[in-house]
């Protein structure tokens, strides 16, 4: 649910922090942030239960997580196969008015059209995920890197640009349910910080993706390149999972 949260809050908070800026300036949103993060801490203060110690969790048992190698796979396969998908969205915006010939307000719409693609990707990629984890990340990586090597002719043209921002936000969380399940699976007793470890990874992939599509862009490479450069991220990805897989079943025959 926290999942379908956050592509939720792409399709309202997303555009409204975009259009607040453009209307009474940058700082604004931040503050409309703020402010939402007081009301959330208050509300679960409020009415979130509190937990009860569970009798078998420790420390040590959490970290154990941490000795697993296919936990760290597992990691890497999110951290540098999500990465492409921020590569590309990173640069959306100046993307579609370079490309694409839209203003900077019409681009406003066009990020809630992104949230829904997440919004339809992280509901596809759960029930993927309940028929194979391995073929849902494999095949989500191989759907990425063809939505990201087309996107840049996507957005050259107003209507086809709408469909690849939406296709775009179904890369951004098709592969989280089996990244998330897959992580609980290897971890075994460290379920709970290796749940915790797979936010921090996207986040990683987020800063890894927005610098690489950065740097094509300081060396002087059009708006094109970023979702190119996606491309490759998400090549490596599938890179990951042939050396987990291969691993983990290299072990199951021993």
């Amino acid at each position: 649910m926290m999942l379908a949260g956050l592509t939720v809050a792409n399709i309202v908070g997303v555009p409204l922090g975009t259009l607040l800026g453009q209307n009474v300036g940058w700082r604004w949103p931040y503050v409309a942030v703020a402010l939402i993060g007081l009301g959330t801490f208050a509300a679960t203060v409020a009415w979130i239960p509190r937990d009860r110690p569970t009798r078998h969790a420790s420390v040590a048992r959490e970290l154990s997580a941490l000795t697993k190698l296919q936990v760290w796979l597992t990691l890497l396969i999110g951290a540098v196969g999500f990465g492409g998908m921020f590569a590309a969205y990173t640069y959306i915006t100046p993307t579609l008015t370079t490309l694409g010939g839209f203003s900077e307000r019409a681009v406003t719409p066009l990020l809630a059209v992104y949230g829904v693609g997440m919004t339809l990707g992280i509901v596809l990629g759960g029930r993927l995920a309940d028929r194979s984890l391995r073929w849902t990340l494999v095949g989500g990586l191989v759907y990425a890197m063809v939505i990201l090597g087309t996107f840049a002719w996507l957005v050259t043209n107003q209507v086809t640009a709408v469909v690849g921002v939406l296709l775009l936000g179904t890369v951004g969380s098709l592969i989280v349910p089996a990244l998330q399940t897959r992580l609980m699976d290897v971890a075994h007793d460290g379920q709970v910080l290796a749940g915790a470890l797979n936010h921090s990874t996207l986040n990683l992939a987020n800063a890894a993706g927005a610098w690489l599509g950065g740097l094509v862009l300081a060396a002087g490479y059009g708006y094109e390149w970023p979702a190119r450069v996606g491309v490759v991220l998400a090549l490596a990805g599938l890179g990951a999972c042939a050396v987990a897989f291969g691993l983990e079943d290299r072990s199951r025959r021993r």
